[in-house]
């Protein structure tokens, strides 16, 4: 094998996944809340090389040549919580999180199985029984429900559609002079224990924990994504140059080779 083949198509192999990464952080730059990825690299483990078959070495013994590195291999695809910028909508179902937390939402799926999820999405409307619900219908969960991490009925949030209302810093949604429920919102002592699900909902995984969230709920306003188009399109230029720099890496040892196969043994 020549090394350096390899170690350019790993190269390439590479770039490739952090292309996709940042593609797909670009395709939801206007996506509510979502919160974007970034990925890393790892070079392989150093491994010791020798000369096989090597006569010259007394008692046979293979002569040692030193340790090499067989290029890079794909790392972690981490997520990035930073908080995104707001964007103010005034409208009265719109709200968004200032500080570390998530709204808790009962999530149903295809298959009709209810479970708790998480998001930074907070625009948010009312159906036609008077609760508080996601854009694609999925119940938001109150206080006690995301506490309990109970997607239950009797945790979904029901207001007057008729009737405006304000929601304080705290969650309380108040209507008609009186407090008729507060939105969940909840957070986790080590996000590496959430997982993403779809465009900008988090589910929990076996190890996560809880914790209070000290996030000021924000009427009329939403979180945008905390995706920066320019530097993306920096990036993409650094990534396309990495790559073509791998390829043409490839494309000089191919020379090499034809010329070392065809015209050297000829000599």
């Amino acid at each position: 094998m020549v090394k350096g083949l390899y170690t350019a198509w790993s190269g390439m192999i590479n770039e490739m996944n952090r292309m996709d990464v940042m593609t797909n952080n670009l395709a939801n730059a206007d996506t509510n809340g979502y919160k974007k990825e970034g990925a890393t690299s790892q070079t392989f483990d150093e491994q010791l090389a020798v000369k096989i078959k090597d006569q010259s070495e007394p008692m046979g013994m293979p002569r040692r040549l030193g340790g090499m590195y067989p290029g890079v291999k794909i790392g972690e695809t981490y997520t990035d919580y930073s908080q995104g910028s707001f964007q103010v909508t005034d409208s009265q179902y719109d709200v968004a999180l200032d500080g570390d937390g998530f709204f808790a939402i009962s999530f149903t799926n295809k298959n009709g199985e209810t479970s708790v999820k998480y998001t930074r999405d907070g625009a948010f409307t009312v159906n036609t029984q008077g609760y508080l619900v996601t854009k694609d219908g999925d119940y938001v969960l109150n206080q006690a429900g995301a506490e309990n991490t109970d997607p239950a009925a009797n945790n979904y949030i029901q207001i007057d559609p008729n009737l405006p209302f304000m929601i304080d810093e705290q969650g309380y949604i108040h209507q008609n002079e009186q407090v008729v429920g507060q939105i969940g919102v909840i957070d986790f002592e080590d996000y590496n224990y959430l997982a993403k699900y779809g465009e900008n909902l988090y589910e929990a995984v076996d190890g996560a924990t809880l914790a209070a969230s000290n996030a000021r709920v924000r009427q009329g306003y939403i979180e945008a994504s905390n995706v920066n188009v320019v530097t993306e399109m920096v990036n993409m230029i650094t990534i396309t140059r990495a790559y073509e720099s791998n390829q043409k890496v490839i494309q000089t040892i191919d020379g090499m080779l034809d010329k070392a196969v065809n015209n050297v043994g000829r000599v």
